[in-house]
């Protein structure tokens, strides 16, 4: 299936769970992929496994130096640049970080990968892609992004503030006739590698607060990805897609399932 035949990518964290996903998709669908990732035995293992329909780049979100260089190599790889997918974030880096207990620089470790990365990731692709006539810009934020988030602070307040920035670049974008469509991925619990640490009993309590019973796959976020990255949602920019089994509709006075 030719989907994405003719497309460059740049996905980044896209060594494991969802961009890994993302990423193998789009490949198989006709797309060039550049994976980039601070994990690099994943990210390059995953490129090697695609072919030539990817490459990888140790990329650190939070550089500005970085972004241009992976930028400049997809242009040198492939010539173009059609999708960014801003997947690259971190949920926690240990403890609970309540109002009360976040420092600062903790909140600054999340926020400068989740929000920052995600600035840079659209500020330094937009040129290209202006120039080249056109792209999709899709960032993943969080359901935590519309809900209080107490054990995540600033994991919360930095998604929220994805969904925000998403919304200014598809208006800036199309304001100015830059045929760039930007939108947000809200993602529930999806059974990545750190939700497989969970004790069976604190999975079996989280999928029934999931108004469908189960917790998604990396397959079912990266679907709805590239919808939004495919000419298919051509009429679609400034949008945030739940994709969390119904979590983000649920009623806090609805019982959960089996009660």
């Amino acid at each position: 299936m030719g989907r994405f035949n003719g497309k460059v990518a740049i996905v980044t964290g896209g060594a494991a769970g969802i961009g890994a996903a993302t990423a193998r998709l789009m490949a198989e669908q006709g797309g060039k992929v550049l994976l980039t990732d601070v994990q690099e035995e994943g990210g390059r293992q995953l490129a090697d496994d695609l072919g030539d329909a990817a490459a990888f780049l140790h990329h650190d979100v939070r550089s500005e130096d970085g972004w241009r260089s992976v930028v400049a190599h997809c242009l040198d790889a492939w010539g173009r640049l059609d999708i960014l997918v801003n997947n690259a974030g971190v949920s926690f880096l240990g403890g609970q970080f309540t109002p009360e207990t976040m420092t600062l620089e903790e909140w600054r470790g999340v926020n400068s990968i989740n929000v920052e990365g995600v600035m840079l990731g659209c500020k330094h692709a937009i040129p290209v892609m202006r120039d080249g006539g056109g792209g999709a810009i899709v960032n993943l934020a969080s359901i935590a992004a519309l809900v209080e988030t107490p054990l995540v602070y600033a994991y919360g307040a930095g998604k929220a503030a994805v969904v925000q920035m998403t919304k200014t670049v598809a208006l800036h974008c199309a304001k100015n006739d830059y045929a760039i469509r930007c939108n947000a991925v809200l993602p529930g619990p999806v059974e990545t590698e750190l939700y497989k640490t969970f004790t069976e009993e604190q999975r079996a309590q989280n999928d029934r607060a999931i108004p469908l019973g189960f917790a998604g796959k990396p397959e079912d976020v990266a679907n709805a990805i590239l919808f939004l990255a495919s000419d298919e949602a051509r009429f679609v920019t400034g949008a945030s897609l739940s994709v969390d089994g119904g979590l983000a509709a649920v009623n806090p006075m609805r019982p959960r399932r089996g009660e």
